[in-house]
């Protein structure tokens, strides 16, 4: 048998260690160009601009591109948004992406949804203001009249008409209050 210190230094390992490493480099090289192959290396899609556009019409434009669309929710309607249509998407328009990437979108709802009108009677004007700011309501005009208690809720009405504790109304309607002096 041959001792380990001689065998290091003869032309058999150094072969082997040649041919080793050859095989390697070989592999690895093959693996690299493997992967830029199936992962479509330097071949990116600019993402569409999709706001304000209905689904369906999203759906074939990004269809062409090679891309998916995915609905995430419905959002609280926007009235800068038609009804319907794509509020927001991810990834952002002009963004860079690969081929049957999904892009996420949420839609507008199709008109304000309703709220239940909670009891604001003999409560503050400044605990009343601030529970229907938290509904998504409008603060409208105030009106006062002669009352014991100041700034007093004494009565609270949509467009003229009397609203009533439990009475239910759209989202974003403006409401006026007849307030202690």
């Amino acid at each position: 048998f041959m001792s380990l210190g001689k065998f290091l230094t003869s032309l058999t390992f150094f072969k082997q260690l040649f041919l080793a490493i050859v095989i390697t480099v070989v592999f690895l090289f093959a693996l690299i160009k493997f992967l830029d192959f199936r992962t479509n290396h330097g071949e990116e899609i600019n993402v569409p601009d999709l706001s304000k556009m209905k689904l369906e019409v999203a759906e074939e434009k990004l269809d062409e591109d090679g891309l998916e669309v995915f609905l995430l929710d419905t959002v609280d309607f926007r009235p800068e948004f038609p009804p319907y249509t794509i509020v927001e998407q991810d990834p952002k328009p002009n963004s860079k992406v690969k081929d049957g990437r999904k892009i996420y979108v949420k839609l507008n709802a199709g008109g304000f949804s309703t709220v239940t009108m909670p009891d604001l009677i003999n409560k503050t004007f400044r605990q009343a203001a601030s529970t229907i700011r938290a509904l998504g309501l409008v603060e409208g005009k105030s009106k006062y009249v002669p009352n014991i208690a100041k700034d007093v809720v004494l009565e609270i009405s949509q467009n003229g008409k009397k609203l009533k504790a439990g009475d239910k109304i759209l989202k974003n309607s403006t409401i006026d209050f007849v307030l202690g002096d």
